[in-house]
């Protein structure tokens, strides 16, 4: 059969219409073809191997070399819990056991020296590994010194691509990645990403992955129309240009699509979960296949890579938690492989061999592929800001923060179960209830030592001993301290790097409260008594604004005045007659306008630019899809298909109250028993909060509900709308469109709707209506000027995806209480609106009760009524992302430029920023700063990645690389990641 011969119409080389004969050889650098690029790799002599490399098998270069990459795939939690998974309880819900899976994959590994495997979720393996003795680590070692374990990806989970935040992906993958660092030095260090069951992917995660310093992204899902023109037009492998701000290569990423998901092929699977023969070589057995499954094999290989463009292609060779047996796998694997290698005595091209992802991406060193656009998606809260504060105060005070009056203290049972919630079947809402009960669980015992830190922290701080109380129910109007002591304090944190004003709001009992601010000085107030018979649902609410220095606290001290009577303001109904004039609320920014006879709002109005939008905001619900005549696809946990295009409302018209106080405007929207809303302006916010409160959903009538918040405005808005990627960049989205293939539009509305993680807007570019979320949230514009999110399901049948559970909750769960923020704003100047907003939306004040009376941290030093961890504000463009403990007097620093290119809103905030971190912070000073990758796992000087030149020209060359403390800029939407070697100050004085 001769030399394997690539696609036709693309030169073995990979280039379109590329002359000369195909060579493998790195020795040859043709001129680059118009439509070509090459890997060029870094200080590699030809021949030679990168760091990270050198322990990948040899290939044949006149043939097309298969590399099988036995793996398993490891939810962490799904069906079963991460404890039940590990342990392999509950074997009739799933059969699976991870610490069975590691144990009999190492004990394979020895069996033969050409075996490899990949394996990816740390949470599972680090637990794994701190059960081994020191004589099974000692072989783990070797057998990754030796490439033949190799670790894929390496974060703490394989985090959800569309639900989660950038910040809590980089959490995660710092977590997991350090492990391998501390336990295996560089030989355990990734070299690829590896998404293979995330539902969908987005720009901003192959941005996150490139700058972490992965040489390569592979996943298995995308949108099967996407799937097929890629094949057909040999683009299942390109360069991801992951960023519009970054300069190239920064976001670069080559990406691989896997050609058959992450399973094996069709009757090749040989785990003891599968059901295809294995390999019978003995001619005498009446069970003879061998000859067959070789033919069958190099018919599946040779059909495979003609959708590629190189003499090498990849076949996954596992699934969801296989390998348990690892023998059964690796003795078919073994067979094949020498049954399929012996046909080259008889001219067969095909060569097979064990071999890894990286080790794959390595032997691409020809590829040519186009600079390549965003995969389409699959066609189908209060406790992480706490997080960033234990994290913020552990690194602010030291190790008082661990040790101190209230106990010991750690992060990092809470820093786990974040991790943990990243998971795609956590925080995607698509694993059994009993799971997700479980993932409550860790969250609560996280949270527990996270008190202890923030006690300890916070009593060294204010220089006063107190027992501080933890609302954790605030969110739902539920605070026992406030709501039954006649005097308290206030303690009210501020994460982010510049000075907030924050109106805090606390259920109390009826009457009359004084409030002073850190100084002594009697600050404004407000008691507002909502409209319900339920006074333990809806509790009055004490207000007032509180001024918060930059990273740090103000405490405020509450003090019920006696004997008065109360004098709360309670909302006023309004009737409902067609002669009332419109109803407004307004402060010196904004008035809402809101209709008398429907008690809907109606206008906005942006009174310092003078911009004026009829906007129509109600609920509606989708009745949801039990099957039909064109499918029998339900919606469910994985799947939205209502079953028509126009949603049904909840109410043509609210009931409606007013309360107006000098402190808040609002109006309170009941629409039905299940949903109801409140409107509310303070002064001087720029925007319109919105609280909606939906469920439970009434599903008597035998309809499953998908309930949406709309906003519907005269806006020209030719079908574009616009939402966030994991709360970074902003991307364009065409309705019905997708930009490198004619769309077959099968599913109206669901085939529209796109992850929002912070926010969405629609623009006719001139003026912009901007909502922000509280939560990760789907979110359309399914009509020009119109604007959808979906805040609340409640199904009656199950999707069949694999849950077996229809997305029906019963218990606190069933009723949901949130968010949006409505901006209204010039094109032009939106972006610095929505940008500082939604920063201060996520890294909200948090706030924490003391009923006072305590004693003195330090006899030698004055109690601390306020406090601020920086000598000076960061400007508006620079956020701090990271302020955590690395180690004994070592801190984990990341600043980020907020801003992306374009995004100036005339104030100059997409200009770069330059920084002096010698002396910003007030409780250390840093005495050494070391620069590394996103990740922390590689230093900036000594971080190399493998170079591409793309079709759209040498990437620009790069300046060298210096570190002055003083000195760090910042370029727009790029984040720098540093060790601070720190020495911790007094601060009890």
């Amino acid at each position: 059969m001769g030399a394997y011969a690539p696609a036709a119409g693309v030169s073995a080389r990979g280039c379109l219409d590329a002359a000369g004969p195909w060579t493998i050889s790195r020795a040859l650098r043709p001129p680059l073809p118009p439509l070509c690029f090459f890997l060029l790799l870094l200080l590699a002599a030809p021949g030679a191997r990168a760091g990270g490399y050198e322990t990948c098998p040899t290939v044949q270069p006149n043939m097309l070399n298969v590399h099988l990459v036995p793996h398993t795939h490891d939810d962490v939690g799904w069906l079963k819990t991460v404890d039940q998974y590990f342990y392999g309880i509950k074997n009739d819900i799933q059969h699976a056991g991870v610490q069975y899976i590691l144990d009999s994959v190492i004990s394979a590994l020895l069996a033969d020296p050409t075996r490899r495997f990949i394996y990816v979720e740390i949470a599972f393996f680090s637990r794994w590994w701190h059960q081994q003795t020191n004589a099974m680590r000692e072989v783990v070692r070797d057998l990754v010194r030796q490439g033949r374990l190799e670790f894929a990806n390496g974060g703490w989970v394989m985090n959800d691509e569309a639900a989660t935040h950038y910040g809590a992906i980089v959490d995660q993958m710092t977590l997991g990645l350090r492990f391998l660092e501390d336990t295996f030095g560089s030989d355990g260090r990734p070299r690829v990403a590896w998404h293979i069951d995330p539902f969908g992917h987005s720009r901003e995660q192959a941005s996150l992955f490139a700058q972490m310093g992965f040489d390569g992204f592979f996943f298995g899902r995308l949108d099967y129309q996407d799937k097929r023109v890629r094949m057909q037009k040999l683009e299942m492998e390109q360069v991801w240009r992951a960023s519009a701000s970054l300069k190239p290569p920064t976001a670069d990423l080559f990406t691989g699509v896997l050609p058959n998901g992450y399973n094996p092929p069709m009757n090749l699977c040989w785990d003891v979960l599968c059901v295809d023969q294995p390999v019978v070589e003995d001619p005498r057995s009446p069970e003879y296949n061998a000859k067959e499954l070789v033919d069958y094999f190099l018919n599946v290989a040779t059909a495979q890579g003609r959708h590629y463009r190189t003499n090498h292609i990849v076949m996954t060779m596992g699934s969801d938690f296989q390998y348990e047996n690892a023998n059964m796998w690796f003795k078919n694997l073994d067979k094949l492989i020498r049954l399929v290698n012996a046909q080259q005595a008889k001219g067969s091209s095909v060569h097979v061999l064990y071999s890894t992802p990286a080790c794959y991406l390595w032997d691409l060193g020809g590829l040519a592929c186009p600079v390549g656009h965003d995969p389409a998606l699959n066609a189908p809260a209060a406790v992480g800001q706490w997080v960033g504060v234990c994290n913020q105060l552990e690194a602010l005070v030291g190790l008082a923060a661990n040790v101190g009056p209230y106990g010991s203290g750690d992060s990092a049972p809470l820093n786990k179960a974040m991790a943990v919630l990243q998971h795609h079947d956590a925080v995607s809402g698509t694993s059994r209830q009993h799971v997700a009960d479980d993932y409550a669980r860790q969250l609560a015992a996280g949270w527990g030592s996270c008190e202890v830190l923030l006690s300890n922290a916070l009593a060294r701080l204010r220089g006063f001993k107190d027992h501080l109380t933890f609302c954790r129910q605030l969110n739902i109007s539920i605070c026992p301290l406030s709501q039954t002591a006649a005097r308290f304090q206030v303690i009210v944190y501020n994460p982010l790097g510049r000075k907030v004003n924050w109106m805090v709001r606390l259920p109390v009992s009826e009457g009359v409260f004084v409030v002073k601010d850190p100084n002594g000085r009697t600050v404004p107030s407000d008691v507002v008594i909502y409209p319900s018979s339920d006074s333990q649902a809806h509790p009055p609410e004490l207000l007032f604004s509180a001024s918060l220095p930059a990273l740090g606290f103000s405490t405020y001290s509450v003090a019920q005045v006696p004997r008065w009577k109360p004098q709360a303001r309670a909302p006023q109904p309004i009737p409902r007659r067609s002669w009332s004039p419109a109803l407004t609320i307004e402060n010196e920014h904004i008035r809402a306008t809101f209709d008398p006879d429907t008690g809907l709002l109606m206008e906005i109005m942006n009174m310092n630019q003078r911009l004026l939008l009829p906007v129509r905001q109600t609920f509606f619900w989708y009745n949801a899809s039990v099957g039909d005549n064109e499918s029998d696809q339900a919606s469910g946990a994985y799947i939205f298909r209502p079953n028509q295009q126009k949603p049904l409302p909840v109410s043509r018209w609210a009931q409606i109250r007013l309360v107006k106080t000098p402190l808040v405007q609002e109006v309170h929207q009941n629409f039905s028993a299940w949903c109801s809303q409140v409107v509310r302006l303070y002064p001087g916010q720029r925007h319109l909060e919105l609280e909606w409160s939906v469920g439970p959903i009434p599903v008597g009538d035998t309809w499953g509900k998908e309930v949406i918040s709309r906003f519907d405005t005269p806006l020209e808005t030719k079908g574009r709308f616009y939402t966030d990627s994991n709360g970074r960049e902003i991307l364009e989205r065409r309705r019905d469109y997708r930009p490198t293939w004619k769309l077959n539009q099968t599913e109206p509305v669901a085939g529209n709707y796109y992850p929002v993680n912070t926010r969405i807007y629609i623009t006719d570019g001139k003026m912009q209506l901007t909502v922000l979320t509280d939560r990760s949230q789907g979110g359309s514009s399914l009509r020009d000027g119109s604007l959808e999110l979906m805040v609340h399901r409640r199904l009656l049948k199950d999707d069949e995806r694999g849950v077996s559970e229809p997305l029906m909750e019963n218990g606190s769960g069933a009723w949901v209480r949130g968010r949006h923020l409505v901006l209204l704003d010039t094109a032009q100047a939106a972006a610095a609106g929505h940008r500082l907003l939604a920063e201060q939306e996520v890294l909200a004040p948090q706030v924490v009760l003391a009923p006072g009376g305590g004693a003195a941290y330090n006899l030698g030093a004055p109690p601390r009524t306020q406090f601020s961890g920086l000598r000076r504000e960061l400007p508006p463009s620079v956020h701090l992302l990271t302020l955590a403990s690395w180690g004994p007097e070592m801190l984990l620093l990341r600043l980020e430029h907020q801003f992306a290119v374009g995004e100036d809103s005339g104030r100059n905030l997409s200009a770069p920023v330059t920084l002096n971190l010698r002396d910003l912070f007030s409780t250390f000073t840093i005495t050494r700063l070391q620069e590394t990758t996103l990740v922390a796992n590689q230093l900036r000087e000594a971080a190399s990645r493998l170079k591409w030149t793309t079709n759209t020209g040498p990437t620009p060359h790069q300046t060298p690389y210096q570190l002055d403390p003083a000195n760090i800029t910042l370029e727009p939407m790029e984040i720098r990641t540093f060790l601070a070697s720190v020495q911790w100050k007094e601060v009890d004085g």
